[in-house]
């Protein structure tokens, strides 16, 4: 059992406290004292016991409350810890400050196959000079690239004080997620939404009015097409935006994981459980926002469990019989047709109409062409920034390659493709041939057809300025639509022939 006691901030109250419980030779499993509160964590107090210890401590002067309690501050602050490593998706590594490792979480276990707590960080790592070169540099140094289980990852480290560093691994794959997160961290409601087309104005203008209204919202869109970013923006924008924002990805976890993740579980509820159970997002998240991922990939039962929460805003942890009510919005984002599998019979229909009370559509980045170079530019600044290297500017071939791409990765897609380019060019203006998207200059044309680089990059751009001459009439027109100079544009309208008589033809 644990226990709260509560009293006046008195000089010997805790001593007079402590030895109360030591007279009745307990059992404690932990003490900790946050005056003028102690929490106790006795296994072995029964509720008579508990009682006569009652009757003890009351008569202490200054004992102002005595209540039950689930958990120990410390033991909750513990799960957190343990459950935010769990959820990080990147394999992360704690250091002393000799370079030694202290704490690693679940993916870098994963990873290496093992618990590598106390190996040196080099050695660890397969770098001699890592470990001095941290050290010597106060844990402070420029991402680099390293491989590790035969996977080719990015490093980035962030010094902890004097205490050492930590060591985050990102795969390529998740660097445009690393951007997108750093973004979050300064913009506010909104305004994170970059662009100023009018597919993205339709969607700030409907956002804005449904994120105050305080229903479950249904998100979807394309996946990369920034669907978290709508829905961090709709909390911050609500009545809910001083309270948590807590998101779990439906189709990253297997059924009983992502139970347990989003209701908790109870006490003793399966082997390997932690003492006490553990509470789960819809708890810790009380009176702010749940986000369900890829809401489309929930399993039947997860499905029927969510729809009795809908219902009434109460649930029961994995294994136990209590209910517990919470004050949680679910917002739900999905890229998948859910009308389509509500008739196919794999997604609830009475949870589609729970989930599906307010809706937006995120557009796709080929729908919002007058948003990529704003968005590269940006992403380009980013990425700078995180590979502490001078600012890059896009040429204006690059910015044709990306104006003429379709993006069916979409805003994500833009963020890899810009890093990479930031990461590998030699200059500070970036090329076409900087852009991993560089060979989609021939979309659409037989391979048999594409001769030379040079004659696939002067088609590619021939097609993209005949396409765009129609709307921008002028030089001065085009080059402020492909953001680049009038001379340049006139240029290659000279070098391609292109002109009224040709838009006539």
């Amino acid at each position: 059992m644990r226990i709260h006691v509560c009293f006046i901030d008195r000089v010997g109250i805790t001593q007079e406290v402590l030895a109360i419980l030591g007279s009745r030779n307990l059992n404690l499993d932990a003490v900790e004292m946050v005056p003028p509160n102690v929490y106790i964590d006795a296994p072995t107090l029964s509720p008579k016991m508990l009682e006569d210890l009652k009757d003890a401590l009351f008569r202490v002067r200054g004992v102002e409350a005595i209540t039950v309690v689930d958990i120990l501050p410390g033991q909750r602050r513990h799960l957190q810890l343990d459950a935010l490593l769990a959820a990080m998706t990147d394999p992360v590594l704690a250091l002393d400050s000799e370079g030694l490792v202290l704490l690693a979480n679940p993916a870098l276990v994963a990873l290496i196959g093992r618990e590598p707590v106390g190996e040196p960080v080099g050695t660890l790592l397969n770098d001699p000079d890592l470990q001095a070169s941290l050290r010597d540099n106060g844990f402070r140094l420029p991402m680099r690239e390293i491989t590790l289980g035969g996977e080719a990852l990015l490093l980035e480290t962030t010094p902890i004080t004097e205490a050492g560093g930590l060591l985050t691994l990102y795969p390529p794959s998740r660097i445009g997620e690393r951007l997108s997160a750093l973004h979050h961290d300064h913009a506010e409601g909104f305004d994170a939404l970059l662009g100023d087309s009018a597919p993205i104005r339709t969607l700030k203008g409907r956002a804005q009015r449904v994120a105050t209204l305080d229903a479950p919202l249904l998100i979807r869109g394309e996946t990369g097409t920034g669907k978290e970013l709508v829905a961090r923006a709709s909390h911050a924008s609500s009545a809910r935006h001083g309270e948590p924002f807590l998101a779990l990805n439906c189709a990253a976890l297997p059924e009983s994981l992502a139970e347990s993740e989003l209701f908790g579980y109870a006490p003793g509820a399966f082997t390997g459980a932690q003492r006490g159970g553990k509470p789960g997002l819809m708890e810790l998240a009380n009176r702010g926002t749940v986000f369900l991922d890829e809401i489309g990939e929930m399993s039947p039962y997860l499905q029927a469990k969510l729809l009795r929460f809908l219902s009434d805003g109460s649930f029961r942890r994995v294994g136990g019989d209590r209910e517990i009510k919470v004050d949680v919005r679910i917002i739900s984002a999905t890229h998948r047709d859910l009308e389509k599998m509500v008739a196919e019979g794999s997604f609830r229909e009475d949870l589609f109409y729970r989930l599906n009370v307010l809706n937006l559509h995120v557009p796709p980045l080929r729908e919002r062409g007058q948003d990529i170079v704003l968005l590269g530019r940006f992403f380009m600044q980013q990425a700078c920034t995180q590979i502490q290297r001078p600012l890059c500017r896009l040429t204006g071939e690059a910015q044709s390659a990306l104006l003429g791409y379709r993006w069916p990765g979409n805003v994500r897609q833009l963020q890899n493709v810009i890093f990479r380019a930031a990461a590998v060019s030699e200059s500070c203006q970036v090329e076409l041939a900087d852009l991993d998207i560089a060979a989609t200059a021939v979309a659409g044309q037989p391979v048999e057809t594409v001769g030379s680089l040079e004659q696939a990059v002067d088609g590619f751009e021939r097609d993209l300025l005949l396409r765009l001459y129609a709307d921008y009439p002028s030089t001065r027109q085009l080059a402020s639509r492909l953001g680049t100079s009038h001379t340049a544009i006139a240029h290659r309208l000279r070098k391609y022939g292109i002109g009224q008589q040709t838009i006539r033809t």
